[in-house]
């Protein structure tokens, strides 16, 4: 069989993205494909018969579904066999179902499987909201909150590249993401033509040459510094602009992704020496009809917008959610008011963060909205990669009503966005789809849950710019972390997905590899830094006061380099089931119990899981292919990393012994486990440097988080261990 037709309706680009993603699966397998119309399938002469149909075209038969139930995005798959011929029924409750079903097909095709031999199946999302959370760096006067790191000013140029965003929207639907959420902290001068406000609309797209030096909360980002280095990197008017993203915004529902801008309040970036009296104080009702009109302009000029966010906090006046929320719900609420009167027929989705507000008062000020209007929740807070069952959803809040739990206070019928935070990994490759699967299931139940989308503040998800290997033009970020976006993406739609299935997808990527070896490496590597953060917690749960890639946080407002003493006092993650090195010691001294995993065995978990890793990626070591030889190289300095952690703990706890028993024994044995963590990072700075250039991130300071110069900082912990005063 080296011949198949696919039978779609190629007016239907979601369709028409699946069957060329199997048309090169087939011709991966020396299968040559052709395209025909739905009616030409009766005089298909093909042995092997693909049809891609949807519910929503009529065109589908229902009948030859076995559960024809389906929800939306969900799909079937029917095989039948003649006497010289296979057909693949492919259903979708809609075209995006149809696409999916497509490529999952194609998935398997990849992996190996002959067409008749596909089987039966029917699939329903998991969950119905999968996105991606995209700080966007409009422009260095319409900044995102991530702009002050390296990242941002290297991607302004290509958030107005529609190479970047076919590829990156592309990469989206094959993972099965739904949602792309845009933030910016003013986005509107970078987007619309407000007819009010004529004056504001930015010409050209353009980046500073000057270092900003922007506060945490997103404040002091345009400066008279920053304003009087402007470089320009693209030439645009407002109307090319307005094209430009109506076009990323078509493509993306061409993949079944449905676009947000969010933004945080009140930012006024963009409208510096404006002529109309627009300022960022709270109680300016010029403001607030500038912001109203914005809106309302923003949604007109895109009618695929399929809603907005927002967030009450990071610029308006502090601890008073009422006060915010009457804010808001004029800005904003009145702005997609304006546009129901006008366009009663249009849905648009309104996603409000519950950060620093209080959610009576968010459903009191929002009572009118007419649409679907639903709240979020920083669900992990910073690092998404720590627990499987983050807690705090379910935990006491900083509001009275919340003192039972974020969760336990969304009103029945109501539903939440889950803001799942990547604050920890920045350079490396991470990938276990157990992890994952343990997540998705853990999340609250679906009569609560609108969806999550992923993202980091600290980075942007644009193109890598840290390569000492760089392609040309440079990966998208997507594309160079393909393996953990596929995790997440396919695991929500589907936690289900079998293990197997992922080794089949290395095997395919990487045929120089054995797909069995290289699964287990990735996914003993990607267990290590998860436990360091289960274990060193405490305050830890913003992105300025822990990055575990480079055991740091941000100087300025937290420890700078994290210490061997700063490992005995901070505590772990609340209900991780891991003691602290002071309990764990008082139990050795004679004083407590023993309440959960100690530091020792997690000490020995991170040396197992580090030495499985090098020991698989030893059998690896003569690969040829660029990608998996840098992907391995990221497995080795994870490894390294994770037996510096494991080894600094267990300094720690000797020198928590000795300061309380003053026995020399102890000091001498933190002293050698300090020198050998010493050693370890060495190892792993070595093999970052050897792929990573160092780069200023943007919730870490103002200099570069560089891991080689941080050597310095971890031979003082042997200094520490060797100098610290006995507790008397």
């Amino acid at each position: 069989m080296n011949q198949a037709v696919i039978v779609f309706d190629e007016a239907l680009p979601t369709i028409s993205f699946a069957a060329a993603k199997l048309r090169e699966a087939l011709a991966n397998r020396g299968i040559a494909a052709v395209y025909a119309p739905l009616t030409s399938l009766p005089a298909a002469t093909e042995p092997i018969r693909i049809v891609l149909t949807s519910m929503q075209d009529g065109q589908a038969d229902i009948g030859m579904l076995s559960e024809p139930s389906l929800s939306p995005e969900g799909y079937a798959i029917i095989l039948e066999r003649g006497g010289d011929f296979t057909l693949c029924r492919v259903t979708g409750a809609d075209p995006v179902g149809a696409m999916y079903g497509g490529l999952d097909v194609a998935d398997a095709v990849n992996a190996g499987t002959e067409i008749e031999n596909i089987g039966i199946k029917t699939s329903n999302p998991y969950i119905s909201g999968r996105g991606i959370k995209f700080n966007i760096p409009l422009d260095a006067r319409t900044p995102s909150y991530s702009d002050n790191g390296d990242s941002a000013q290297h991607n302004i140029a290509e958030m107005w590249s529609m190479d970047f965003w076919r590829q990156f929207l592309d990469d989206m639907a094959l993972y099965r993401y739904n949602t792309l959420s845009l933030w910016n902290l003013h986005p509107f001068p970078s987007m619309v033509q407000v007819p009010e406000y004529p004056d504001i609309a930015l010409k050209d797209v353009k980046k500073t040459t000057a270092p900003i030096r922007a506060s945490l909360r997103g404040t002091d980002m345009s400066t008279t510094s920053t304003l009087a280095n402007l470089e320009t990197v693209r030439e645009m008017t407002i109307t090319e602009k307005i094209s430009f993203w109506r076009e990323v915004m078509s493509y993306a529902k061409n993949r079944g992704i449905d676009v947000y801008i969010i933004t945080w309040n009140i930012f006024t970036y963009g409208t510096e020496g404006n002529r109309y009296g627009i300022t960022c104080d709270q109680d300016n009702d010029v403001t607030i009809d500038y912001f109203r009109a914005s809106v309302r302009c923003l949604l007109e000029t895109y009618p695929l917008l399929a809603g907005i966010g927002v967030t009450a906090g990071e610029n308006m006046l502090h601890n008073q959610p009422q006060l915010n929320e009457e804010w808001l719900w004029r800005a904003y609420g009145e702005g997609v008011m304006d546009v129901k009167w006008k366009y009663p027929e249009r849905k648009i989705r309104f996603i409000h963060r519950a950060h620093e507000s209080a959610l009576s008062t968010i459903y009191e000020a929002f009572a009118a909205y007419p649409d679907t209007f639903d709240v979020s929740y920083k669900y992990s807070l910073a690092h998404m990669y720590s627990s499987v069952h983050p807690p705090f959803i379910y935990r006491t809040q900083g509001y009275k009503e919340l003192q039972a739990g974020f969760l336990n206070g969304l009103p029945t019928g109501r539903k939440t966005w889950l803001t799942v935070r990547d604050d920890d990994y920045y350079y490396f490759r991470w990938g276990d789809p157990e992890f994952v699967r343990q997540y998705i299931l853990n999340m609250p139940p679906s009569e609560q849950l609108a969806g999550f989308y992923m993202g980091p503040d600290g980075i942007v998800w644009g193109r890598e710019f840290v390569s000492t290997e760089p392609d040309s033009p440079r990966q998208p970020m997507i594309k160079k972390r393909w393996y953990g976006f596929m995790l997440w993406g396919r695991l929500a739609y589907d936690p289900t997905v079998p293990d197997r299935h992922f080794e089949r997808q290395l095997a395919f990527r990487f045929p120089e590899a054995p797909s069995r070896t290289l699964f287990e490496a990735w996914s003993s590597a990607s267990k290590i830094l998860p436990l360091v953060t289960r274990f060193h917690w405490e305050e830890n749960h913003l992105d300025f006061q822990w990055y575990p890639e480079a055991c740091y946080s941000n100087p300025e407002r937290a420890k700078g380099f994290h210490t061997v003493q700063h490992f005995i006092n901070d505590t772990p993650m609340p209900e991780s089931g891991l003691m602290s090195i002071p309990d764990f010691c008082e139990h050795l001294i004679g004083n407590g119990s023993i309440t959960g995993m100690t530091p020792v065995q997690v000490s020995q978990e991170l040396n197992d899981y580090a030495n499985r890793t090098l020991l698989l990626v030893a059998e690896m070591s003569m690969v040829t292919d660029k990608e998996l030889r840098l992907t391995i190289g990221d497995l080795r300095a994870m490894s390294y990393l994770g037996r510096y952690y494991a080894s600094k703990i267990l300094g720690a706890v000797h020198l928590y012994l000795y300061q309380q028993m003053d026995d020399t024994s102890h000091q001498k044995a933190a002293v050698e486990h300090l020198q050998t963590a010493s050693g370890h990072w060495r190892e792993y700075a070595a093999q970052t440097a050897s792929q990573y250039v160092p780069q200023q991130l943007t919730r870490q300071g103002y200099g570069k988080v560089d891991v080689t110069a941080l050597q310095a900082q971890v031979d003082h912990d042997i200094t520490i261990a060797q100098t610290i005063n006995v507790k008397q």
